[in-house]
């Protein structure tokens, strides 16, 4: 049985090794103070974090979004930007489950439709991304200057 709720503060290291992970799969590694700003934000209002927990409250996946202002409509968009499950749990529900409770989070700020990106290459969990999501064609690009 998982249980989705808000991050504890008491769940500091727990979160920062599945945020580790996290990078990790990605190929990436964060510097300490944007971990420490991360987590300060999750705990500020300014991003928000929910976590799931097994049966014995632990801690086995992490989900962090956001709202902003959208020139596409009068209310504020919700971004998906984390989403990690322990690799011992995939494909038991988690992942939809964390998605399923920003989407609720998003409702209850007048938002349907939650959005998210992931690598083309995360081939897991576009699985469970094309059974719950709709793939609308877009292409990611990111400024580097000259």
């Amino acid at each position: 049985m998982i249980n989705i709720a808000p991050l504890r503060s008491s769940e500091r290291a727990r979160w920062e090794q599945l945020w580790r992970e996290y990078q990790d799969f990605y190929a990436v590694a964060l510097p300490a103070d944007v971990t420490d700003t991360t987590w300060q934000r999750l705990h500020d209002g300014r991003v928000h974090g929910l976590g799931a927990r097994d049966s014995t409250d632990t801690l086995v996946g992490i989900v962090h979004f956001l709202f902003h202002e959208d020139t596409w409509s009068t209310v504020p968009a919700c971004y998906l930007q984390d989403l990690y499950v322990d690799p011992k749990i995939r494909g038991t529900g988690c992942g939809r489950l964390l998605i399923e409770a920003v989407a609720e989070s998003a409702k209850a700020a007048g938002q349907v439709h939650p959005y998210w990106l992931t690598h083309e290459t995360n081939s897991l969990a576009r699985q469970l991304y094309d059974r719950i999501g709709k793939n609308q064609g877009f292409i990611q690009y990111v400024y580097t200057p000259a």
